[in-house]
């Protein structure tokens, strides 16, 4: 955010809460909290060596914070440096004391004492350090007083200390009537109430500029990088408009509260600070200061993108696209490349949504390497990289430019880039189905140290990249059958991003996700019923293609036949291949279970012909097998053996348990089905390696806790078990199956016409 013009600072010394513009041109003014923090210096300056390092080095830390940050309450002063040095917060009390109950010429005598600090050969304080600019500026805004604003800051300074006096009253009388057990309590909670949480860090008047400064700076930073440590965003937005009502030309502020806005997605708020913005902007003069006579129609086109950037984000692509075209023409008046490359950028982004081309991706980026701006034509590299991933590229091409792209970050230490590049990487193996080297992916993010140096101790890790890379980490424990894991690494989502943060969406999609597909798993579909409509409020694609898997379990086939119909349609039409392999096998799913099987090879052919044309290798490994499925319900048992083999080892390898399970099981009914024809040596050898691979089966079965496969195994196991003569075996799977078989109800589908 630009700086604040030099000639906008307001004075709180000023009456009947009219503000005007300081003509001394002071930038700081004079405060009790100031004074406290003055008598601090002075008895710091006092102490000398007898404070001990590990004091001092406390203080020092305190300092800073203490002198950007807002005033605050006397008691909380108190308690930041009786925490760092006891002894000094009693000298302060002390000296505090005697200014406030004594007379004027007490709190004259003490800033005519400040400027000592700065004489002798060797002064305390240096004029050029930190401390040295706050004791110069405190003693020009003292100097610069009139009579009556002495006698009203001395009058502050009373009511402050008298203020603190009732309130440590207040206190002592209350620990009198409380008992221990409660003191203990209250004490613990004043504790985690330290006196520099961020959620404290609020203004509760007007501010100095170098307090607002910090305070906006402060909070921009945390919405960027840990939006959960920022002031929530009603807390936030009471304080700006405070800001505001004492300086409503102060822009920085006008754009936080933009920011702001977008948090709770409020399209009109949003829209309405973002052009308060460029309007004081231009008004103040910030822009056409630092940038000659182009800074007006700088402010003008910078404004345009904004805008159209904002209705992009919410999806209002008409308004977005005039806003771009001003943009553009603004910046092409201006010869503003940089400005242009911005608009290029966010034209192909808009164009994308209409139909896909690389050509202004590919330009956008060459321009900006052209023009050395690196940040933007990374980013262009990872869009070029995400559409072409989505077009069926090969992985080694796409892990190539993002290599490149890799290199720029490090370069220029574009740590957030470095962040978004990872995640991508995590995502596009999980579309390629490798899920190891996602996994890999996932955890070289979450234990890698952000680059970037972040203020008040906030590691860059609560940004969009690192929520992805959760719920991908999520969704795979829960996969493999860990959904104790998964539960933790939800909640610490939860934790991380709140439900009303900008990111939460992702985590909640995920997370109706994951509880869908146990309820499934168990056979509770009245449980995964209820959760479509949370899927489809996230997420409508998701959400109809759960509804057809419900309505398709629970054998209403003619409904989720319909709803797969216009499913695919419509992601036929905008190019959703993913969805649309998937989608193609669930009416395969269909065709078999109304024993239409001649019906599902075609379906199963096209699925498996845009799988490969994609590169989709996982979804083209789950085509395999429900081609051999097919083929073994039409007879050819030793035709399904031989392509299992083509498909087996990828789900091993990549797939979720669920998914491992099913092929050890269709490998069994394969097995069974070809030693028919063998000789009796060789049918019991067949029989008794299909009972190792079910027994490998039900293990899969059991960890996701599939009861529904767990009694199809169970059967399956007791007719082979039958078959080899052994008793004991057949009478204990024959239990454990009709114990599954009442807890169940039968879904009325003979048992070889089901694959999953």
């Amino acid at each position: 955010m630009a700086s604040v013009h030099e000639s906008l600072y307001f004075n709180p010394m000023l009456t009947n809460g009219v503000v005007h513009g300081n003509v001394f041109g002071v930038r700081d003014w004079v405060t009790p909290h100031k004074m406290a923090l003055l008598v601090l210096l002075s008895e710091l300056g006092r102490a000398g060596a007898q404070l001990g390092l590990l004091e001092r080095r406390r203080l020092n830390r305190l300092l800073l914070p203490l002198l950007q940050g807002p005033d605050m309450a006397l008691s909380r002063l108190r308690k930041a440096i009786e925490e760092c040095c006891p002894h000094l917060a009693g000298s302060v009390h002390i000296r505090l004391k005697l200014m406030a109950e004594g007379e004027l010429k007490d709190m004259e005598q003490f800033f005519d004492d400040l400027s000592d600090s700065f004489s002798g050969t060797e002064p305390e304080v240096h004029k050029t350090s930190v401390v040295g600019l706050f004791l110069r500026h405190m003693i020009l805004a003292y100097n610069k007083l009139s009579f009556s604003q002495v006698y009203k800051l001395y009058t502050a300074l009373q009511q402050y200390f008298q203020k603190d006096e009732k309130k440590n009253g207040a206190d002592e009388n209350e620990m009198e009537l409380t008992s221990p057990e409660e003191l203990d309590g209250k004490m613990e909670k004043e504790e985690l109430d330290g006196p520099l949480r961020e959620e404290e860090i609020a203004c509760s008047g007007p501010l100095s500029q170098k307090q607002a400064e910090y305070f906006l700076s402060q909070q921009a930073s945390l919405l960027k990088n840990d939006e959960t440590k920022a002031l929530a965003p009603a807390s936030l937005q009471k304080e700006l408009n405070n800001l505001l009502k004492f300086n409503p030309d102060f822009a920085e502020a006008h754009y936080l509260s933009y920011l702001n806005s977008l948090r709770v997605q409020d399209v009109f708020s949003s829209t309405h600070s973002l052009l308060h913005y460029f309007d004081r902007l231009i008004l103040t003069g910030a822009e056409s200061k630092s940038n000659g006579d182009e800074g007006y129609g700088r402010s003008l086109r910078y404004a345009a993108l904004n805008l159209a950037a904002l209705h992009c984000r919410f999806g209002h692509y008409q308004q977005a696209e005039l806003a771009l075209q001003e943009a553009i023409r603004i910046a092409q008046e201006s010869n503003d490349h940089v400005c242009l490359q911005h608009c290029l950028s966010w034209l192909y982004i808009l164009e994308q949504k209409i139909f896909d081309s690389c050509v202004l991706l590919e330009h956008s980026v060459n321009k900006s390497l052209h023009f050395g701006l690196p940040y933007l034509a990374s980013l262009g590299i990872q869009s070029l990289v995400q559409q072409r991933a989505f077009a069926g590229k090969a992985a080694n091409k796409l892990m190539d430019a993002l290599k490149d792209s890799d290199l720029l970050h490090w370069k220029h230490s574009l740590s957030e880039l470095i962040d978004i590049s990872i995640a991508q990487k995590t995502a596009i193996w999980r579309l390629y189905g490798r899920s190891t080297m996602a996994l890999q992916q996932a955890q070289t993010l979450l234990s890698m140290n952000s680059l970037e140096a972040v203020n008040v101790g906030v590691q860059q890790n609560n940004t969009e990249s690192f929520a992805v890379v959760l719920c991908h980490l999520a969704e795979l424990h829960a996969e493999q059958g860990y959904f104790a894991a998964a539960s933790e690494i939800l909640k610490h989502l939860k934790e991380r991003f709140p439900p009303n943060s900008q990111h939460a969406q992702l985590w909640m999609l995920f997370d109706q996700k994951i509880q869908f597909e146990r309820a499934m798993n168990d056979g509770r579909y009245h449980v995964a019923d209820s959760l479509v409509a949370g899927i489809t409020a996230l997420n409508s694609i998701e959400g109809v293609y759960r509804k057809a898997i419900v309505l398709k379990a629970q054998n209403q086939m003619s409904e989720a036949h319909k709803l797969l119909q216009k499913l695919l349609i419509h992601c036929q039409k905008i190019k959703n291949t993913e969805m649309v392999i998937s989608v193609l096998l669930s009416i395969a799913e269909l065709y078999w279970r109304s024993s239409c099987h001649t019906i599902a090879l075609p379906v199963l052919l096209q699925a498996l012909a845009l799988a490969r044309e994609y590169s989709l290798q996982y979804l083209a490994s789950e085509t395999v097998l429900n081609l051999a499925f097919s083929q073994l319900i039409l007879g050819i048992p030793e035709q399904a053996l031989n392509i299992l083999h083509m498909a087996i080892e990828p789900v091993l390898a990549h797939g979720a348990v669920l998914d491992k399970g099913c092929a050890m099981f269709l490998v069994a009914k394969c097995q069974v089905a070809s030693a028919a024809s063998y000789t009796p040596q060789k049918k019991i050898e067949a029989l008794e390696s299909a009972i190792l691979n079910l027994n490998e089966a039900k293990t899969y079965f059991a960890k996701v806790d599939c009861k529904e496969q767990l009694r199809d195994v169970l059967y399956f196991q007791a007719r082979l078990f039958h078959t080899l003569g052994k008793t004991q075996e057949r009478n204990k799977c024959a239990m454990l199956f009709r114990q599954l078989h009442q807890e169940l109800p039968a879904h009325g589908v003979p048992l070889i016409n089901a694959f999953k």
